[in-house]
């Protein structure tokens, strides 16, 4: 089957229709250079970054990689701290703590700067000019896109939902990643308190490709060569894969992350906003179970909670347990795979090659 081409592919200057997504904490500079060495679009999602640590990341990814490169940053709203109700859910993870021996946190923190108050992350992006700079949780400052353009990078937008689409189109963002509910990790919806219309991902794509003029990108539950070929077919230029590349060798998910992965947990992800403050999916663990009976109003600002919720991991982590964890995936996690990212990639293209004939 000949390589084919669109406008998509050849602006952010790959071969096949696949982007790895950037998801912080699991994706390394080994594996997003593996994906773009083998003709897709590696990411790094540097939210959890300072601008050095990212400059750094970027530095690690040129070594083994002259490809393209994405680098994701958070656009959320700064969190609004609120000392009572941030005392209040200390209190109420204290005895999960305590089953490992531990004391949790004396207070809680923004762990997180937002890329809409980060001077030093836009400026060093200017400088460092990755191929791609892609947003998500929501729109970045007009200066910031207009900066990152004259810098001459291909800016993505995540989006939830039309409305959000047609804001990053007016934006000036080049192309917009349908973010089905079906999606591992945070929901990319710019307001979460904001009711959630939960589109999945071929119906969001559908009315993405319908609704607005910019290329579609979708991404949720996509986890071989069936679901690129499914996805292109109603009319997105490219597919965008998270979970099916947490298993490979240069991901940076920890043991237990893994076997719960390859466990029961894989069929029963949660969307659970407990763990970090914002919506986010998850394998079924101690903390999505806990999440469950906890009202939304008690739960403090992302990235506040994460403050927390990354304690408690820690603490429990400590004592051999990983029920804990930040185990994002989506609900493809069953059709997960372990092998290197290069061997993922291969066997990726035969496999969309071969439904598209």
């Amino acid at each position: 089957m000949a390589t084919p081409t669109s406008p998509l592919l050849d602006l952010l200057g790959i071969r096949v229709p696949i982007i790895q997504a950037p998801m912080a904490g699991v994706s390394s500079p080994a594996m997003a250079a593996a994906v773009s060495e083998s003709g897709g679009l590696g990411s790094l999602g540097v939210g959890a970054m300072n601008a050095a640590k990212a400059r750094e990341a970027i530095g690690q990814f040129r070594a083994l990689s002259a490809g393209p490169l994405n680098i994701n940053v958070f656009t959320h709203r700064p969190a609004q701290a609120d000392a009572v109700k941030q005392a209040a859910w200390i209190e109420r993870l204290r005895p999960h703590f305590e089953r490992y021996d531990a004391e949790p946190p004396a207070a809680l923190g923004e762990i997180y700067t937002s890329f809409l108050e980060d001077e030093d992350m836009l400026a060093m992006l200017v400088q460092e000019k990755p191929n791609v700079v892609s947003f998500h949780f929501g729109l970045p400052h007009p200066a910031q896109i207009e900066a990152l353009r004259g810098a001459g990078i291909v800016l993505l937008g995540s989006a939830t939902n039309l409305e959000e689409a047609q804001a990053f189109q007016r934006a000036g963002v080049d192309a917009v990643v349908a973010q089905g509910y079906e999606a591992g990790g945070h929901r990319g919806m710019f307001d979460p308190d904001a009711p959630d219309t939960r589109l999945g991902t071929f119906a969001l794509t559908r009315v993405l490709a319908r609704g607005i003029t910019l290329p579609v990108i979708a991404a949720g539950g996509i986890m071989d060569g069936s679901g690129i070929a499914a996805v292109l077919k109603l009319g997105a230029s490219a597919a965008q894969l998270g979970t099916a590349f947490v298993a490979t060798d240069e991901s940076l998910a920890d043991k237990g992350y893994r076997e719960r992965l390859f466990s029961d947990a894989a069929h029963h992800t949660v969307m659970t906003r407990a763990i970090s403050g914002r919506p986010a999916r998850s394998l079924a663990n101690a903390f999505t179970e806990l999440g469950a009976s906890i009202p939304v109003a008690a739960i403090p600002d992302y990235p506040i909670a994460y403050d927390a919720g990354k304690a408690l991991h820690g603490a429990a982590k400590a004592a051999g347990e990983f029920n804990y964890g930040a185990q994002w995936a989506g609900q493809g996690a069953p059709l997960v795979r372990a092998m290197s990212t290069r061997a993922l990639m291969q066997v990726l293209r035969e496999e969309w090659e071969q439904a598209a004939r």
